[in-house]
């Protein structure tokens, strides 16, 4: 049996040619092929495709950019892909860095220029016995939930379904999320954005977390109404907040989350670029394989969802 023909666009990265022919497939020219991996953005996404092409790999992990485009609307008898998972564990270690620096006050001892002990004593937690929320147990979730669980945490995971995440104590559907907020230490958000998740951080479920929670936000910053957690850590209503992911982002300067001593922010650097050809590679082997088996295919896109 002759090798699926499958194309890359807009580079021809001999990494990706080599992550296809291990998967079983060859590279091809887009006329000749009938599946396309692409690394680029939406902008630069061909307006016609040719007719033999039927599954369509994308880069990222998240979507909202190409349904903001119309383009997987436009093509809704292709199977598309994303890379969700491909770069799960490297998110999950910055998630959880986030919230063990935060629950061991690690920003107000780094600003520290003075002795400080007595005061600290009262303000360094543990992860051991928290119960972590962790809503969206996806790849992200999955991944770190052994993390969270190794320290001693105990995890409450949300997904779509509510069937059982390995590792998590309880799982809730995501139809059930307001029973959360009163019975958690802290939150994990790694849930894709949609206009259903818009602001599924927000005042009512701060207001229901306690004075030492924190909130951790790897997914999109959409997710997290900026301006009520300004509030809630202003008035140290909660812990504080770690972000990788910000509502505006960039973040401008002079923004109060640079600021505040009870907020993490970083520059959605938790999937750093030295790590993710090698890790789409992987995933882009993986599908092709599948592919060419005619199996289900990681990561596929839900063009009802958004995701």
């Amino acid at each position: 049996m002759s090798p699926v023909p499958v194309a890359l666009g807009p580079h021809a990265d001999p990494l990706l040619v080599d992550a296809i022919t291990r998967g079983g497939g060859t590279w091809a020219p887009m006329v000749d092929a009938s599946a396309l991996v692409w690394d680029g953005g939406p902008d630069r996404f061909p307006d016609d495709l040719p007719a033999g092409v039927r599954w369509v790999q994308l880069y990222s992990a998240g979507v909202e950019e190409w349904f903001a485009a119309g383009i997987i609307q436009r093509h809704p008898d292709l199977v598309w892909t994303s890379a969700a998972g491909a770069f799960a564990a490297t998110v999950a270690e910055h998630a959880f860095a986030l919230l063990l620096a935060g629950v061991r006050a690690l920003p107000e001892h780094l600003a520290a220029t003075t002795w400080r002990q007595q005061e600290f004593f009262g303000k360094v937690g543990t992860l051991r016995g928290a119960r972590v929320a962790v809503v969206g147990a996806g790849g992200i979730g999955r991944a770190l939930i052994p993390m969270l669980t190794s320290v001693g945490a105990t995890v409450v995971a949300v997904n779509r379904s509510g069937r059982a995440v390995p590792g998590a104590a309880t799982t809730l559907p995501a139809d059930r999320l307001d029973e959360l907020w009163d019975g958690v230490d802290h939150v994990v958000v790694a849930a894709p954005a949609t206009s259903a998740t818009r602001h599924l951080v927000g005042a009512p479920q701060l207001a229901r977390l306690g004075p030492r929670s924190w909130v951790i936000n790897v997914a999109r910053g959409s997710l997290v109404d900026t301006d009520a957690l300004v509030d809630a850590l202003r008035e140290n209503r909660i812990g504080g907040a770690g972000l990788d992911v910000t509502d505006p982002e960039p973040l401008p300067d002079g923004h109060p989350l640079w600021t505040l001593p009870n907020a993490i922010v970083t520059p959605h650097d938790s999937n750093p670029p030295g790590v993710r050809p090698p890790a789409f590679a992987d995933h882009v082997t993986a599908n092709v394989r599948r592919y060419v088996a005619g199996q289900e295919l990681l990561a596929r896109i839900d063009p009802v969802a958004g995701y």
